[in-house]
C-alpha cells in the first residue's frame, strides 16, 4: 500500500482489511496444525506417556 492508499482509506476501511488478513493468517495456521497433526496421527494437544 502506498501513501495515496493509505490517506484515502478511512478508519473503519483500514480495520476492515485488516480483520480480513488476520482471519486469512489464522485460517491458514489452523490448516497448517491440522495437516501436522494429520500427519502424524496425533493431536498436537494430546498428552504423551
Amino acid at each position: 500500500m502506498n501513501d495515496d492508499t493509505g490517506k484515502k482509506m478511512s478508519r473503519e476501511e483500514r480495520m476492515a482489511a485488516k480483520l480480513r488478513e488476520n482471519l486469512r493468517r489464522r485460517k491458514a495456521q489452523s490448516r497448517e496444525m491440522k495437516a501436522e497433526s494429520g500427519e502424524n496421527g496425533v493431536s498436537k494437544d494430546a498428552p504423551e506417556g
